[in-house]
């Protein structure tokens, strides 16, 4: 009898089973009508899926249930009874109140929780400018020391990134790295984005992920530009130092174009500042953006966007500490001699050679096709274009290695790049598992005329060429990427081939000569969902560097591409409904440490490097309208072939933490409290110089209605005195009669503020 019993209760299971219903529906956004990624559609506790970059999703609901749950940070939960399952469903969410507890620990996707965090930060904290972006990734930090119109120095985890030798960074799919560039390997200019016009990122830290090639050892940042403006706007900034911003974003088609699936907008911005250096910058800064998209048909989408940017500047450069401390006389107007009898003029915001500037500029070009294919393949394709052009005038070292003319040198560039990238997805369900997999091709074209470094005076007037010549650069990759969700787990292997082909023209020598090289990158990834509030996760991977073509054919492709292998154990907590932590223990090993120096042309292989790591970051919503923050990031890099104490990276950040406090009133009142640290670091080698560390805290305040918003931001609320730059530098001033071995500075913004007034419509 007890056999016939589990018999039939196995053919009700199965029956069961097979009498499931699948439903499938696309999420988007009840205002702009674009779809919604990573929206959490639930059909009972433990079971759900997350939609894709189109919005869509599928879920195998059982035969006696109709009820879904869809919910997402930032939008209004909703529970959805289907009265048809065999139609499409198509859901609209209503933004609405962040509440940390609609954030869930699922078993889907093994970067969601990178996701989470930037999305919940984007909405709460007030982006400016591209720097205030790249402050929104957990334990990265900024430097800007050669006027605002430079890319920014960047530092996360043990590594002092240059202005972006170790972080990917793109916008739409568009590279910003520029690799083989004037002034550094992997230079990534970000002030052509309009800030307005993000409302989406993703990073990810370390090697791990198979879609991001070149740069990506410390890890990548991806931004994505609006489809369609919530709201059209016209803003006006302005503050101490002569800031002054003007910006405008307006959606140029109706709401009846947005039903059919059309949407264009025009964005611009235009600045002026002049820093609180004694000598003005001048700086100016404009920006154009537009963007257009269209459904080709239900299964296909076109997307076009056009930028353009230039800036122009002067700078006050990096500042011996001894010049600031015992005072010393400028030069420059004067044509790099001194001004006989001139007063000391050095101070924290002096400068000594007031020829320092320059001028950059970039276009853009994206073209995108999206195409939902049967059996639920996605296809994209994507072509871009940029012309792009750079111009800098430095001085570092004064008359350390010219004593009579100075030592001031001018890089400059002009680039046209073009590339390709082309992804296909696929996701199904077969007995419960899930498996995601994304076949992907890519190939991008460097042609960059005239690269060239020169020793001048009177700013152009050029003494000798260091380096002149054209670069030709390709890149060729592809990847395979498997990922495979079954119950708790989640497992994600892949494997990416990138391909490189160097040429440089020398007119110096006029020789020309190229070499070629390739690399493969496999990556695998493992997470267990413990429960609702306890995801454990394992990720490993290899990346790489690529190296300046120059110094490739010159070293006839001596580590070309060094490698970076890391691996990530790490954990993410929900202990209680508002709270959420992700904890990762990390290790990171490079073959080879390259250090660029742009100013004198050479690129130094260091040595092997390892660094480890601790990265803690923390997201509490107090109540209704109060929120917190936490990040603490610990590293320990060091050189793995030097001896102990010889061993140190110079600059490098060992101790970053970053916090605060956001709150959103009912009656439109909002803004945040926040700081940034930085510990103190290793100036050089052996440690014998010390890179000073800063506690800096900022504040914002909003008062924000349906049809307009003011506000007020500061900087460096309690006029802390702090250096935002500090690098060895051996320099030797006009009136010394022997270079000096010392920390340079750029000194950090004072107490600054500014007051906004926008506009929506």
């Amino acid at each position: 009898m007890k056999k016939i019993i589990a018999v039939l209760i196995a053919l009700l299971l199965s029956v069961s089973a097979f009498t499931q219903n699948i439903i499938k529906g696309k999420v988007i956004d009840v205002t702009t009508k674009e779809p919604i990624e990573y929206v959490v559609v639930t059909v009972a506790p433990g079971k759900c899926v997350l939609t894709n970059n189109l919005g869509n999703f599928e879920l195998m609901i059982p035969a006696d249930s109709n009820t879904i749950t869809v919910s997402s940070i930032g939008y209004v939960p909703q529970k959805i009874i289907i009265a048809d399952l065999t139609k499409h469903v198509v859901i609209e969410l209503k933004t609405g109140r962040i509440d940390l507890s609609e954030v869930l620990i699922t078993s889907h996707s093994n970067n969601i929780s990178f996701h989470t965090t930037g999305n919940l930060d984007l909405n709460l904290r007030p982006v400016n400018s591209a720097q205030d972006l790249l402050k929104l990734v957990p334990g990265l930090f900024t430097a800007q020391h050669m006027g605002g119109g430079k890319a920014e120095q960047i530092f996360i985890r043990g590594f002092d990134a240059d202005h972006g030798t170790d972080i990917n960074i793109s916008v739409n799919g568009l590279p910003v790295n520029m690799v083989s560039h004037a002034h550094g390997q992997g230079y990534a200019d970000m002030h052509f984005i309009i800030p307005e016009t993000i409302t989406k990122y993703d990073f990810g830290k370390g090697p791990y992920y198979t879609g991001y090639g070149d740069f990506t050892t410390a890890g990548y940042v991806s931004y994505s530009t609006a489809d369609v403006l919530e709201k059209s706007l016209v803003k006006i900034e302005g503050g101490q130092f002569n800031d002054a911003r003007i910006v405008a974003a307006i959606n140029l088609l109706s709401n009846k174009a947005k039903l059919n699936g059309q949407s264009a907008y025009i964005a611009g911005d235009a600045n002026y500042f002049d820093g609180p250096f004694d000598q003005a910058e001048y700086f100016k800064r404009y920006n154009l953006f537009g963007k257009y998209n269209m459904n080709l048909s239900d299964n296909n989408k076109l997307s076009v966007s056009l930028s353009t940017f230039g800036t122009d500047w002067r700078a006050s450069g990096e500042i011996p500490e001894r010049a600031a401390a015992t005072g010393t006389t400028g030069y420059g107007e004067a044509g790099n001699k001194l001004v006989l009898n001139a007063p000391p003029i050095i101070n924290r915001f002096g400068y000594i050679d007031s020829l320092q500037g320059g001028y950059t500029s970039r276009t853009n070009a994206i073209i995108k096709l999206t195409s939902s294919l049967t059996n639920n393949f996605i296809a994209e394709n994507e072509l871009y274009y940029s012309n792009y052009n750079f111009h800098l005038n430095s001085d570092a070292t004064f008359f350390a290695e010219d004593s009579i003319n100075g030592d001031a040198i001018l890089q400059r560039e002009s680039r046209n790049l073009f590339g390709y990238n082309g992804k296909l997805t696929n996701r199904r369900c077969i007995n419960e598992v899930t498996y995601t997999s994304i076949a992907a091709i890519g190939a991008r074209f460097d042609r960059t005329d005239n690269s060239e470094l020169a020793n001048t005076v009177n700013k152009n007037t050029v003494l000798q060429y260091d380096q002149l010549g054209n670069i030709s650069e390709d890149n060729f990759n592809a990847y395979l990427d498997e990922t495979i969700e079954k119950g708790k787990w989640l497992l994600n292997a892949g494997a990416r081939l990138d391909y490189f082909y160097f040429k440089y023209a020398d007119k110096l020598t006029a020789q020309t000569a190229s070499q070629s090289s390739a690399i493969v990158s496999p990556k695998i990834n493992v997470q267990y969902t413990v429960s609702s509030k306890l995801q454990l996760y394992l990720k490993t991977g290899k990346g790489f560097h690529s190296n300046d073509a120059r110094v490739v054919v010159a070293d006839n492709g001596y580590k070309t591409l060094p490698a970076a292998y890391g691996a990530d154990l790490g954990f993410i907590v929900k202990p209680f409904p508002r709270l959420l932590i992700n904890t990762a223990f990390w290790y990171l090993y490079l073959e080879q440490e390259f250090v660029y120096s742009g100013d004198d042309g050479t690129v130094e292989p260091s040595g092997k490097t390892r660094r480890i790591g601790v990265d803690v970051s923390a997201r509490y919503q107090l109540n209704d309208w109060l929120f917190a923050d936490l990040n603490v990031n610990l590293a320990d890099p060091r050189y793995s072939d030097l001896p102990k104490g010889q061993n140190y990276i110079a600059v490098a950040p060992t101790f970053t933490s970053t916090g605060g406090l956001d709150f959103k009133f009912k009656d439109g009142i909002n803004g945040a409290v926040s700081y940034r640290y930085l510990h103190d670091r290793s100036g050089n080698g052996d440690y014998s110089l010390t890179a000073d560390g800063y506690f800096v805290s900022d504040l914002t305040l909003n008062y924000t209605k349906r049809k307009y918003e003011v506000g007020i931001t500061v900087e460096n609320l309690f006029n802390t005195k702090w250096n935002e730059y500090e690098v060895e530098a051996t320099t030797r001033l006009k009136n010394e009669t022997a270079a000096v071995d010392q920390m340079s500075f750029v000194p950090g913004t004072p107490f600054f503020a500014k007051l906004k007034l926008a506009v929506f419509f």
